[in-house]
């Protein structure tokens, strides 16, 4: 199979080549303007199971190309779409005169919606032409449909939220320009109307259940196919919107700043300006290397209000190929006999979200879904489907009855600062690093639990509730006026607890302050076992406690051999202290 590629060396074609490298029995033709670009990308992956051969032409001379080198697909990654001149589809044309299959990553909307004005004439020619082969929409339209599966969906938004240093490429950057500030089309109360592109935001935590969540992330829409393709696929949807959320934050807010400013004093596009937006955000990366998507649906089961929602998480440089899976994908069928139906049509239907789980389980990408109206417990509805991964134990605590009361014993550990001693005295932990009593009641309050801790009769209370807001998807824990909202990550048997925002009296601190505490839960000989250490910047160790527990009802076997914590494979109390 012979593929030719447009833009094969840019982003989102040169990452689709070494999604597609380990393919045997294609020859892939890297194609644009520059050919001692192709050729470089191409010597990157010489050896692969695929051939890579650089070739050198300009878009509108696509015939020529198509008549002289006869690939079977041709594939446009080039773009920016929004800005292809009076022709937009030159080279779906010219696919239709030489009979040649067609999918492109395009993300303008009413580019992708038009490509079905070609149907009749693709299906006459017996050929495939699919546009908007990428995130928007396929995979949001995969989600969606899972959805369904269950409710009946009435509103659907989602976002996408690179990391920063994914590397944003120059075609990306003048399509998002482009539309700063103008009319987006999209449906709301089950009318058509328009808002502003890059005005209109909104706010969201991604978080996969059992995984460390995304920092609460600020999203703007953008103009996207999945605002026009899925209504028209799905009429009963009232409501859609999408958006994107790069950072840094600031900038981001900037750039809404001046869509605003355009979409009120009636300003020219900013065009332009691309290359300087290009290099600021290219040059501004700091914060967490990961990324993530989100897709929320809101609609009714059986008659009865229900929100679901579908998270992604992708770690380091793995979130930068999503985009590009979805060609991945069809061409992996592709070459064992699956190609889709001739027709020119949106991507939307081209793809499952089995589809999809089947590549992100090759890479660092994590997905999950949740049910956002439960209401059962604390840590049951954050861990949602996770939560029946935790041993035995841990499941037993955090779901215990009214009144339920767990004892053991724990090893108090200070640290030898004066700010870890005030803050174990106004914890109430005893003063001396030692071996106690330890006892935990557990006590329901309003959207969640009281705990009362007794170490060896020195008293200490805080509450667990779902955090809402910037706190989304994250457990809120209270000492007085003090909250830390936490992210609950069960990975390798542990459940770790990690800080990611908190505040005084409701008033946020600094983060760079905020404690760095390393926390978790685990089993050990069907025993509930729990480690805390606290420490914060410049300070260091503040104070750490960790033990074990049993429901006080449960009869107390070999006792004697948790007297001895060290019995348990416990860190050597210096490694704490230090």
């Amino acid at each position: 199979m012979k593929i030719l590629i447009l833009g094969g060396y840019g982003v989102f074609g040169g990452r689709l080549c070494e999604l597609i490298a380990d393919v045997p029995d294609i020859e892939v033709l890297v194609c644009g303007r520059r050919l001692e670009k192709a050729e470089v990308h191409c010597q990157k992956l010489a050896g692969s199971a695929a051939l890579f051969t650089p070739l050198a032409f300009d878009r509108i001379n696509i015939e020529t190309a198509l008549s002289d080198h006869l690939p079977d697909l041709v594939i446009d990654a080039s773009g920016p779409f929004q800005n292809y001149g009076e022709d937009p589809y030159v080279v779906i044309r010219a696919c239709l005169k030489t009979a040649t299959h067609y999918l492109d990553l395009a993300d303008a909307a009413d580019f992708v919606f038009g490509v079905s004005q070609f149907d009749a004439a693709a299906r006459e020619a017996g050929i495939v032409i699919l546009s908007g082969v990428s995130s928007f929409p396929v995979l949001t339209a995969a989600v969606l449909r899972e959805f369904q599966k269950t409710m009946a969906v009435k509103s659907l938004s989602g976002g996408i939220a690179p990391s920063p240093y994914a590397g944003v490429g120059l075609n990306v950057m003048k399509a998002v320009i482009s539309y700063a500030g103008d009319p987006v089309k999209l449906t709301r109360n089950g009318q058509a109307v328009s808002a502003m592109g890059l005005v209109d935001s909104r706010r969201y935590t991604i978080a996969p259940p059992g995984y460390k969540p995304l920092k609460n992330v600020h999203f703007s829409l953008v103009d996207v196919p999945d605002l026009q393709v899925i209504p028209a696929e799905n009429p009963e949807l009232e409501n859609i919107w999408m958006g994107a959320g790069p950072v840094p934050e600031y900038l981001h807010k900037i750039l809404n700043g001046i869509a605003w400013l355009r979409a009120n004093l009636h300003l020219p596009s900013y065009a332009p300006l691309a290359p300087l937006f290009y290099k600021i955000l290219n040059l501004m990366k700091f914060g967490e290397h990961r990324g993530g998507m989100f897709v929320e649906a809101k609609g009714d089961i059986n008659g009865a209000p229900a929100t679901r929602s579908w998270h992604l998480l992708a770690e380091g440089d793995d979130g930068p190929y999503i985009p590009s899976m979805a060609c991945e994908a069809l061409i992996r069928k592709w070459v064992v006999g699956e190609t889709p139906k001739p027709g020119a049509r949106a991507a939307s239907q081209a793809l499952e979200l089995s589809d999809y789980e089947a590549l992100f389980e090759r890479r660092t990408i994590y997905t999950g879904f949740r049910n956002d109206d439960l209401n059962t417990s604390v840590f049951k509805d954050l861990l949602q489907d996770r939560f029946v991964d935790l041993p035995e134990s841990l499941q037993k605590l955090h779901q215990p009855a009214q009144g339920q009361v767990w004892q053991g014993e724990a090893e108090i550990i200070q640290g030898r600062n004066p700010l870890g001693r005030l803050v174990a005295k106004i914890m109430g932990l005893p003063n001396k690093a030692r071996t106690c009593p330890v006892s935990v009641r557990f006590h329901p309050i309003e959207n969640g639990q009281k705990w009362e801790r007794d170490f060896g009769g020195h008293k200490f209370t805080s509450s667990f509730t779902k955090g809402r807001g910037k706190n989304g998807h994250l457990a809120v824990e209270k000492f007085g006026p003090i909250a830390v909202s936490l992210a609950l990550i069960y990975q390798n048997g542990k459940l770790h607890f990690t800080p990611r925002r908190w505040s005084f009296l409701g008033l946020p601190l600094p983060q760079f302050l905020l404690p760095r505490e390393e926390s978790f839960e685990h089993e050990e000989n069907g025993v509930f076992h729990f480690d805390v250490t606290v420490k914060v910047p410049i300070a260091g160790h503040i104070v750490g406690y960790r033990g074990w527990l049993k429901p006080q009802a449960q009869e107390r076997k070999d006792a004697t051999d948790h007297r001895r914590l060290t019995h348990y494979n416990y860190k050597p109390r210096a490694q704490l202290a230090g």
